[in-house]
């Protein structure tokens, strides 16, 4: 796949860590021009510096994708940076916390809906009109397994989230099939970054026995995760939308 994004336009949000990372970096070294956003400032910089160190093009802008003035600030700064938006990995999320379902308060289960949901939701909302005005392009959202299989242990506010994630896909791919503009959804067990770690010590538990829950004995990494959503970006998946791409290591398999 080697420079197959040249002169393509990327946005990542959430890439300042973890998965937004790897792929921001992954866009940048098949010839990208990437715009990372991010909340954490600090975090973003450090992606795009590393991706202009290895030659490629980046720019970063800190958006909170739960306001909607941020996110349209966002994709207004690809428009005028680069005149146009091909590719959007809508990655940014957190966790929440594990509880059970009763014992949620309505602030902390509305941070988590307005992160994970709304913030893909606005995203999209305003990528679609900047990749019609160009003729099209590819969104990849990121949900979870949980957004495909209940959770038992404490995350249901994290489950509702991605769920609703994996239908605003289906509902986008649907919307914009003959604009020229492909939606999918990965969905990701549990990966090595911070957040999978956070997971793992709210659970008591340590990376490695988590790895265990997945039939291939381990985690995942944040780079085979990349790795799919170039792939739904690219010209390879021309005929791929409204997919849910499961990068479990099996676990829904089971």
């Amino acid at each position: 796949m080697t420079g197959s994004f040249a002169g393509k336009v990327a946005l990542v949000t959430g890439g300042g860590s973890g998965i937004g990372r790897a792929t921001a970096l992954a866009f940048g070294k098949e010839g990208a021009k990437v715009v990372i956003a991010d909340i954490d400032a600090e975090a973003g910089e450090r992606t795009t510096a590393t991706i202009i160190r290895g030659g490629g093009a980046a720019t970063f802008v800190r958006a909170d994708v739960s306001q909607e003035a941020d996110v349209a600030s966002m994709v207004a700064h690809c428009i005028a940076s680069h005149g146009r938006l091909d590719c959007a990995f809508n990655n940014a999320g957190i966790g929440g916390g594990f509880k059970a379902l009763h014992e949620w308060t309505e602030e902390e289960f509305s941070r988590v809906i307005a992160i994970n949901t709304t913030g893909v939701w606005l995203c999209m909302k305003h990528e679609i009109p900047a990749m019609i005005a160009t003729g099209g392009g590819a969104i990849v959202n990121n949900a979870s397994v949980a957004g495909v299989v209940g959770t038992g242990r404490g995350a249901a506010s994290y489950a509702a989230s991605k769920h609703a994630v994996v239908g605003l896909t289906k509902a986008a791919a649907l919307e914009n099939a003959r604009l020229g503009i492909r939606v999918n959804v990965v969905a990701p067990a549990v990966i090595d970054t911070e957040m999978g770690a956070s997971f793992a010590s709210d659970l008591k538990i340590t990376m490695e026995e988590f790895g265990r829950v997945h039939p291939v004995g381990r985690v995942g990494t944040p780079d085979e995760v990349a790795n799919a959503v170039l792939w739904l970006c690219s010209s390879d998946a021309s005929f791929v939308t409204g997919h849910t791409l499961m990068i479990d290591g099996g676990m829904t398999a089971q």
